[in-house]
């Protein structure tokens, strides 16, 4: 089965300069540069994707748009069953926990060791139960083959640890 997580069809993204107005018809009053237009993806199930390119060609941009940093303002966006145009804000947790990003700037924060920088994001994203999050830490670090450096600080892992 070839199920669709991400898929866009005709997406225009725009650089924000200042706040998006939302009219009374519901429709966004575009403020900022356009950076992307008539953007077409589709990303199946299990299939990982590498964005590369120039310094400034909208790499980031449409990133941001995906996990719902920025708000789709033209075209049609689904990600992980969530529609871009009307997810509501209580909902984007939920939709970044569905998607796997290795951010290019590691986002660590250095008074923390790794567990609890781990913790911390699970906390923010929405995560309730201790059990479960200890459970996912550990998931996690086994992957990645981080199991024995729960306990260090960010300075104490190489750059690629970090990441």
């Amino acid at each position: 089965m070839n199920q669709k997580v991400i898929e866009l069809k005709g997406v225009s993204i725009y650089q924000p300069q200042g706040a998006v107005t939302v009219l009374n018809s519901g429709n966004y009053r575009r403020r900022g540069e356009l950076v992307l237009s008539d953007v077409n993806l589709e990303v199946s199930r299990g299939e990982m994707v590498y964005f590369i390119g120039r310094v400034g060609s909208g790499k980031s941009s449409l990133l941001r748009t995906l996990y719902a940093e920025m708000p789709l303002l033209e075209g049609e966006g689904s990600v992980a069953g969530f529609d871009l145009r009307t997810i509501p804000t209580r909902k984007i947790p939920m939709l970044r926990r569905r998607l796997g990003i290795v951010f290019q700037n590691y986002r660590l924060l250095t008074d923390r060791n790794v567990f609890e920088n781990l913790h911390f994001v699970m906390k923010a994203t929405g995560w309730q139960r201790e059990d479960d999050m200890r459970k996912r830490i550990d998931e996690v670090l086994t992957i990645t083959g981080l199991q024995n450096k729960a306990y260090k600080m960010p300075y104490e892992l190489s750059g690629g640890q970090q990441q």
